[in-house]
């Protein structure tokens, strides 16, 4: 008699959401890994046969363990040198059909939600993104109900009023962007900056370890010209920029000797570039190496 069919591992079948889970909360991609083998640690040492609800506790772990680290990562963040940006990812082109879930990893949204305190980042994420009820998120926080509620509410309204508009045509943000690479590959000044919104703003985040504008650029003439300026420096020759679906949008890629060294995301708003991050930071862009369908 052939032996039965072994049951799936609950952490390799809820990988991706536990990953998802991670990064959303933490914004760093190295730190999500962290997480994961923590958590793969954590339910290793567990008896199994007690846990009633493998993805439910398996969430749980990974919830807490992000928010243990975002509380000490806070403090690491006051003294990073210039501005900080989340971690990069590459996602598949199937994140970006889907509205919703593009836009909840979207580098645009990950700026706001480090923002929030990470108990509201977490119950944000958790009713927001992933759908738990405000019971399920206070068993998992070991919280109040009411208070989840009301937190969860407040989470919300500071997300809502500070969540960027942007225009969502596919074909659109195809054309800016080719238009955007071919005007930085080209060195045309003018096409760049006819590209940029008269209140465009650039941050980039070197972290101290590569050149990088240590305040944000403002306005069409300052932001082109820097941008023009960085692409013209000797270290950077031999730089191929390519289109890349990055964080749930479509972006750019710089490579040199097919290795990224930035990643480029914008948000696109009446036609135009309004808001442009530079992640160069070379400890921070792993996230553009992993599998792109990572998130699910």
């Amino acid at each position: 008699m052939a032996d039965p069919t072994p049951e799936p591992d609950p952490f390799l079948e809820h990988r991706r959401l536990l990953f998802a889970t991670a990064y959303r909360m933490l914004g760093t991609v190295t730190d999500a890994e962290d997480i994961l083998q923590d958590t793969w640690l954590k339910w290793n040492d567990t008896d199994q046969s007690t846990v009633q609800h493998p993805k439910s506790y398996l969430v749980r772990t990974v919830t807490n363990l992000s928010l243990n680290r975002l509380t000490s990562a806070r403090a690491t963040r006051e003294n990073y040198v210039g501005p900080w940006l989340p971690e990069p990812l590459l996602t598949s082109p199937n994140i970006a059909e889907e509205t919703e879930l593009a836009d909840t990893v979207s580098t645009a949204m990950l700026v706001v939600l480090e923002t929030l305190s990470p108990i509201e980042r977490a119950i944000f994420l958790l009713r927001e993104v992933f759908g738990y009820s405000h019971a399920e998120i206070a068993d998992t926080l070991d919280r109040p109900e009411p208070t989840v509620r009301q937190i969860a509410h407040r989470a919300r309204a500071h997300v809502q009023s500070r969540r960027p508009r942007f225009d969502t045509d596919k074909a659109h943000r195809d054309h800016i962007t080719a238009q955007f690479m071919a005007a930085c590959s080209g060195g045309d000044l003018n096409a760049l900056m006819d590209l940029l919104a008269p209140d465009v703003t650039s941050w980039s985040d070197g972290g101290g370890v590569v050149t990088a504008a240590l305040r944000p650029l403002y306005g069409p003439d300052h932001v082109a010209r820097w941008i023009l300026g960085v692409l013209a420096k000797p270290s950077v020759a031999g730089v191929v920029l390519e289109s890349a679906h990055i964080n749930g949008e479509l972006g750019a890629l710089a490579t040199i000797d097919g290795n990224p060294i930035a990643a480029f995301t914008y948000d696109l708003v009446d036609g135009q570039i309004q808001n442009l991050r530079f992640q160069v930071n070379p400890y921070k862009l792993k996230g553009l190496s992993l599998d792109p369908d990572i998130l699910g």
